[in-house]
């Protein structure tokens, strides 16, 4: 039974949640805007069913620091590294492309390195800070091992997205944001909480077979005995060797402009024991007033959707959507109707509040009608 929640109220639980961990207040706004913005535009595999499992569990471990110090390790007019110490990574990412915009702003392009850092929630965040700003926005991360390389069965490589937006004459802007593997584990865990097989073709073995058992696999994918395969599936017929290398590339990009870890490095594991993830990330901002400015770059982008959504369609479909579009018509039904949360979820929910005593968050979990 799931249930539908105001976007307001789960914004303000989480904010709270964080700061009973011990974030900064200002800090937690922007933890529990990173994930509301996830549930806003119907990713639900990166709001607030990542809040328990990846923020509030690791910061108890104590593989996670709740206050976030940035040091900037090397800057240039362009450029930046910059060094989260294992802080949170949404603040972290807020930081980063801010820079980065800035730059972008005085000499066109900006780019912004991280190391140390952690999750920071859905890529598409940053890269939309950059279309409010009338800029291109390009952002990646890596991860812990989760894809075998194309004919390998060993989980080595992050989910890794490659994520771009660009702003458009349109009311949303293109934004691309996935992961370079079939599919991602949040989308698993999603799959976890709703007791359902997960589909063949999007995990293998160390059998070199697919696997279903969604349970099963969540553990297996920590083990190293599955992995989950990259865009494209299994092998180079259909292409998977594409998103293999797509996700290589963004593991290059995440670890070696900042001399950070890398592949079985992310595990968050060191003989048996849970430590930090040290995950790596980029930011990429690039302003269009220095080539043929703002308004003639979002003229031009917005023709070329409306041309793609113009076309011919296939037979028994009567819409084409365009990247990003579907999230923006997402939005604007959550912002009325709020978002819906799973039994196991408010289960969570219920056991956080609990555990730091907020007690003014009585939720009325009422039966949402498209269950």
């Amino acid at each position: 039974m799931k249930t539908l929640v105001s976007l307001d109220l789960l914004e303000k639980f989480m904010t709270d949640v964080f700061i009973g961990l011990g974030v900064p207040r200002k800090d937690a706004e922007i933890c529990a805007n990173v994930l509301i913005t996830a549930d806003r535009r119907g990713i639900d595999s990166h709001g607030i069913g990542r809040l328990k499992p990846i923020y509030y569990d690791r910061i108890k471990d104590g593989i996670l620091s709740p206050v976030t110090n940035i040091e900037v390790v090397k800057e240039t007019p362009t450029t930046a590294v910059i060094d989260g110490h294992n802080g949170m990574g949404h603040v972290i990412g807020k930081h980063a492309m801010a820079m980065a915009i800035e730059k972008a702003q005085h000499l066109g392009m900006g780019m912004v390195a991280c190391r140390n850092s952690s999750h920071y929630g859905i890529a598409g965040y940053y890269a939309l800070m950059a279309t409010d700003s009338d800029m291109v926005g390009i952002t990646g991360t890596n991860a812990r091992p989760s894809i075998a390389p194309t004919f390998g069965v060993e989980n080595m490589l992050g989910t890794n997205p490659i994520t771009i937006g660009a702003p458009s004459d349109e009311p949303f802007p293109f934004l691309i944001d996935c992961a370079t593997s079939v599919t991602q584990r949040g989308k698993i865990e999603v799959l976890d909480r709703q007791h359902q097989d997960t589909p063949d073709g999007w995990v293998v073995g160390v059998k070199g077979k697919s696997r279903s058992d969604t349970h099963q696999i969540l553990q297996d994918l920590v083990d190293g005995t599955a992995a989950l395969l990259p865009l494209g599936g299994a092998g180079d017929g259909s292409g998977g060797h594409k998103g293999y290398g797509w996700a290589t590339a963004v593991e290059i990009f995440s670890a070696a402009f900042q001399n950070g870890n890398f592949l079985k490095a992310l595990s968050g594991y060191q003989d048996g024991k849970k430590i930090p993830y040290n995950l790596g990330h980029y930011f990429l901002a690039i302003n269009p007033e220095f080539f043929v400015g703002a308004e003639a770059f979002k003229k031009t982008a917005g023709n070329i959707l409306r041309q793609l959504r113009a076309s011919r369609k296939a037979p028994g479909h009567d819409r084409i959507y365009t990247a990003g579009e579907k999230e923006y018509l997402t939005s604007q039904e959550r912002d009325k109707n709020g978002t819906p949360v799973s039994e196991p979820l408010q289960k969570q929910l219920i056991t956080m509040r609990d555990e730091l005593g907020l007690t003014e968050y009585q939720f009325n979990f009422a039966p949402s009608a498209r269950n």
